[in-house]
């Protein structure tokens, strides 16, 4: 029976529960969703004597309270933070909670992942429980449990998690009361125990049993954060001493008995189809088993050794029809740009007022383009996984930011049905957006995932699909390119009163290039220019592209109006609170306005994404040969709350290193309809003597939460390259820097006075 008609004929069960709670609340999410979802988690992951309540959480005969989050580990410390919230609300005994990532089943599928469609829309208590359910059936569906877009806290923590571990107290405190013959109200939970004041007292696993027999509360009452133990506290996360011992594996590290390895001879051209090769030769090495066409990517050589998989797979020649896209290059691409900003068919994003007609009266006005080239992930763990198709079923070792969507993958690609694939999924070498499946509609790039898959169905034997590093750069699903042109009209004081934006190639998510500035007309308009590069999710997605764009030119802005950065920005954030707070944090934090040495620059910029609000402040030096060094950046970020103080600030300073190592020197180059990077030599990474000091602050706001492990990349770039500017008087509207002759202009760069300045 499917969801509508469930919902058009419930069951006499679903309509008893349905009118005997007022308001519905979650047991009518629980109703609809079945009563065998605990069961089937249960069956996944509970061992003898051990119960599973909530879905997300078990409890052991020892007590051990066990958080399973439909979440992935690709290093962000996410699985502990969200088990503190799970714990938090369940009043557990920290020193006896451990935490995992769920299984790639169904019943852990995430629909608080699917609140973000629902967020900002009111929805009547009454119905509040269908909805649940329909989030829970949409997600199974999908096979969505994905860790991405900076949601773990926010929407798997305060949708899933919180209310998980608030309703099963209530379930232990209540199997207590029953158990005793006492009013649920004069019963306390307390470190994974529950007790009266007559003295009777009851572990947590004592009443696991009972309380499984209990329907969960319609509305759980969270607690106070003035009530928190666990939330806003530094725990150490789960996830690190197996990576310090190395216990933990990878999906690079999986050894199968009689594994065979596969290396792909990749097309020269993106989009280019295989006419033939000359299979013999290669077949003829030692170790090579097999080769496997991949129609439109290129020709896998398996072998009894990677190396030997490898070195075979060099050597082999391709006859390939390249379909004209051999005559890809990177000045095409942005010829292709222009010339669709020049004639293309503009598609609204924001518009409001009149933003042309004030551009046209406007007694001043101020013109820009920007370019940003295309971005590879650069893990550090190269793309891999591992496929075994036998008896009519497959099994699948691969780290993957959704297990779930993963299974469903090799499911459609092998043929077999969904039940007939388990995943195991490993914690992640890096991920980014690099390791989430072709999602329709979202992400339709094949993977490594279905090449995999493709490979082992012409093998009888497992085989482990390994990347090179030349293979993971030349063959990624990369940020995008894009190219942004603006113009601002204004008034005599040189404040903007209009703001024309258009830009190349709309990407997710769509505010990315809104600003928060006060400016009545704008008009904000995308165009599209495709090509055949792969392109994918990059962290922080578009907002990395828009946040240089547009604090860079409200930085021009403020230094054609012979104004301080900051004051400008200032200004213009009146009506934004709590931008205006992050903004003059960072600012106070960092010195703005305090004497340099003779060679230094501060620039600052401001971007809120994934609900967060981020400024940041670069200090860096420019020596008289134009070498660039970031010597500090200052952050100040408001996520509305912090659940693990120590890894909010572990992943404000990754993605401001992942950031500047994209400022400084990222770019993936395209020639001859292929990528011109091959390693590390050439596509740069930031090393640790390059790293800045980097001092985070917070403002604790109360606001709704917010991301984490995305919104402290985007304002880097931007800050940086306004540094070069103070710094040099040259301004950069073209990443990386690298590419630029930053010599600076002469020692006095303009008449004006600005906190960004070197002292003179």
């Amino acid at each position: 029976m499917s969801i509508i008609e469930k919902i058009k004929n419930p069951t006499r069960r679903q309509m008893i529960v349905a009118g005997g709670v007022a308001g519905g609340g979650m047991l009518l999410g629980y109703a609809f969703s079945g009563p065998s979802r605990n069961a089937q988690a249960a069956k996944a992951v509970a061992g003898e004597g051990e119960v599973i309540l909530g879905t997300w959480i078990k409890i052991a005969p020892d007590n051990t309270v066990s958080i399973y989050a439909p979440n992935s580990d690709m290093g962000q410390g996410v699985i502990t933070a969200l088990a503190q919230m799970a714990a938090e609300e369940l009043e557990a005994d920290w020193s006896k909670v451990e935490a995992f990532s769920a299984p790639a089943e169904k019943a852990f599928a995430n629909e608080a992942f699917g609140q973000r469609f629902t967020e900002n829309i009111h929805i009547p208590p009454m119905f509040q429980g269908l909805s649940d359910a329909l989030m829970l059936k949409v997600a199974q569906f999908m096979n969505i449990q994905v860790t991405g877009g900076s949601s773990s806290i926010r929407w798997t923590g305060h949708h899933g998690m919180r209310p998980a571990g608030a309703a099963v107290k209530d379930m232990l405190i209540r199997a207590a009361a029953a158990r005793w013959g006492v009013p649920a109200s004069e019963c306390v939970a307390k470190l994974s125990t529950v007790s009266h004041p007559s003295g009777k007292s009851a572990t947590y696993a004592e009443l696991a049993a009972d309380a499984a027999e209990l329907s969960p509360p319609s509305h759980p009452v969270l607690k106070a954060k003035a009530d928190y133990t666990i939330v806003g506290q530094p725990k150490q996360r789960f996830d690190i001493p197996g990576k310090v011992d190395g216990s933990v594996k990878y999906g690079i590290d999986v050894r199968v008995p009689d594994m065979l390895y596969a290396a792909i001879k990749f097309t020269p051209a993106f989009g280019s189809d295989i006419i033939s090769y000359d299979e013999a030769p290669i077949l003829a090495r030692r170790g090579v088993r097999k080769l496997v066409t991949i129609p439109g990517v290129g020709v896998a050589v398996v072998a009894d050794n990677f190396w030997r998989a490898k070195e075979a797979a060099a050597l082999l020649e391709l006859k390939t029809d390249a379909k004209g896209n051999d005559k890809l290059s990177m000045e095409a691409i942005y010829k292709a740009h222009d010339a669709a900003l020049a004639s293309g068919e503009p598609k609204d994003d924001q518009v409001a007022g009149d933003a042309a007609a004030v551009l046209a009266a406007a007694p001043k006005k101020l013109q820009a383009t920007y370019r940003v080239p295309y971005l590879a992930h650069a893990c550090m763990e190269p793309m891999n996984c591992t496929v075994w198709i036998r008896d009519g079923k497959a099994d699948v070792w691969v780290g993957t930011q959704s297990p779930l969507n993963t299974r469903g993958r090799v499911a459609e690609v092998s043929g077999l049905g969904f039940d007939n694939v388990t995943v195991h999924a490993h914690i992640m070498g890096g991920g980014f957006g690099r390791r989430v499946p072709v999602v329709s509609g979202f992400i339709d790039f094949p993977s490594e995932i279905d090449f995999a898959t493709i490979i082992a169905k012409e093998v009888d034997a497992p085989v482990q699909l390994l990347y090179t590093r030349e293979d993971d750069i030349q063959h990624d699903a990369y940020r995008i390119a894009s190219t942004s042109q603006f113009e601002a009209a204004l008034d005599e004081a040189g404040r903007p009163t209009a703001w024309i934006n258009t830009y190349t190639s709309k990407d997710e998510p769509g505010e990315a290039p809104h600003v928060p500035y006060a400016i009545a007309d704008r008009a904000i308009r995308s165009v599209e220019s495709p090509t055949v590069v792969p392109r994918g999710p990059w962290r922080s997605v578009a907002h990395s592209q828009h946040t240089f764009f547009t604090e860079s030119f409200m930085d021009e802005l403020a230094h054609n109006a012979n104004a301080d950065p900051f004051e400008y920005r200032r200004a213009l954030l009146k009506d934004q609170p709590r931008h205006l707070a992050v903004l003059e944090l960072a600012a106070a934090k960092s010195g703005w306005g305090t004497p340099l040495p003779k060679g230094h620059a501060r620039g600052i910029a401001v971007q809120q994404s994934f609900k967060s609000i981020v400024a940041e402040v670069a200090e860096i030096s420019v020596s008289p040969t134009g070498e660039v060094k970031v010597i500090r950046v200052t952050a100040a970020v408001d996520c509305g709350e912090r659940i693990n103080p120590d890894t909010a600030t572990q992943q404000v300073e990754s993605g401001i290193i992942y950031g500047l190592t994209a400022a400084m020197y990222g770019a993936v180059t395209i020639a001859d309809g292929g990528v011109e990077q091959t390693n590390f030599t050439d596509y740069e990474m930031l090393h640790l003597s390059q790293t800045p000091v980097i001092d985070v602050h917070f403002v604790d706001s109360g606001a709704a939460l917010g991301g984490l492990g995305e919104p402290a990349t985007p304002p880097i770039a931007a800050a940086i390259a306004n540094a070069v500017f103070a710094a040099t008087g040259k301004r950069v509207r073209e990443l990386p820097l690298k590419n630029h002759d930053l010599t600076p202009m002469s020692d006095k760069l303009a008449s004006f006075t600005t906190g960004s300045m070197a002292a003179e």
